[in-house]
């Protein structure tokens, strides 16, 4: 199976603090967090609100406890602002991510998303791009590759729920508007799942652009609930639409064989926001972490 100095394994802060939800585990420190993720067995972490600025700051806190950065989400605005602003704040991302020992930098674009909006139905509010700006997104994209690859760095393209790239068809249409060497791709189990998409289907038909992995899984009763009742993305999230693999409905296993098939290099970082009150993070983390032993051997 996985070759553990190839294939690393993480989790993400969102399941102890929720970025887009501060209240959702306000109690949850920094500390905590990264304390948790290396007790249940995880050597890598994606940045979280709570985490220092200060690269040698956190640098320390990380090394004490054996985890490194993987990458970190940026939201991009290519179609909707000018490309020189966000050009800066992705130059200091890409910086600081560089400075941590990161080699992907996650990227979602946000215009018009409504993923961050509690009162818009996920599903019959989902935006969509005209052609000029699918162009100005693609071209956009390209650039944000361009200057991550001065770094030796690459971007991985996050499809997420509430955004105008969340389908398959969109995301085909975004891997073919975009340069392989500039644009990879970052598979998440559990937007595809939500979106009512086959994970394996884009997995194989990209597994050579995808640098980044989610694991998510998806409460298959949650995800009725919320499309019979018209609920947002955050509301969703709260009623515990996600949940850690194993403790769900995707079937795993296949998707796990052709990653090892095709010799995928890179992180397996588990993110799956709850509610901490509902869903103990250092419970979820372990439950997660002894989950992946078994199917990878990892």
């Amino acid at each position: 199976m996985f070759d553990s100095n190839k294939v690393k394994l993480g989790i993400a802060p969102i399941a102890w603090t929720n970025d887009d939800m501060p209240k959702l585990g306000e109690e949850n420190t920094f500390e905590q967090c990264i304390s948790e993720m290396a007790l249940a067995g995880f050597t890598g972490s994606e940045v979280g609100n709570k985490y220092p600025k200060d690269t040698q700051v956190l640098k320390k806190a990380l090394g004490l406890r054996n985890i490194q950065i993987a990458s970190a989400w940026f939201s991009s605005f290519v179609v909707s602002r000018p490309f020189e602003e966000v050009a800066k704040e992705f130059i200091n991302h890409r910086d600081f991510l560089f400075e941590m020992g990161a080699k992907v930098i996650v990227v979602s674009e946000q215009s018009k998303s409504i993923q961050g909006k509690i009162d818009v139905p996920i599903f019959k509010g989902k935006p969509y791009f005209t052609d000029d700006e699918w162009k100005l997104l693609a071209e956009g994209l390209e650039n944000l590759g361009k200057l991550a690859a001065e770094k030796n760095m690459k971007i991985v393209y996050h499809h997420h729920m509430g955004t105008g790239v969340q389908t398959a068809m969109e995301i085909e249409r975004l891997m073919d508007m975009t340069s392989p060497d500039l644009v990879y791709l970052l598979f998440d189990t559990g937007h595809l799942v939500y979106s009512g998409e086959d994970p394996e289907y884009i997995l194989k038909k990209y597994i050579h652009r995808i640098k980044h992995v989610h694991l998510k899984d998806i409460r298959e009763n949650i995800l009725h609930m919320i499309r019979n009742e018209d609920l947002s993305f955050l509301q969703g999230v709260k009623n515990g639409v996600f949940t850690v693999p194993g403790d769900g409905c995707i079937e795993f296993e296949p998707l796990f064989k052709i990653l090892d098939e095709n010799n995928y290099e890179g992180w397996f970082i588990v993110e799956a926001e709850q509610d901490p009150d509902l869903a103990n993070p250092l419970e979820y983390a372990i439950k997660a972490r002894n989950y992946i032993k078994v199917m990878t051997n990892l």
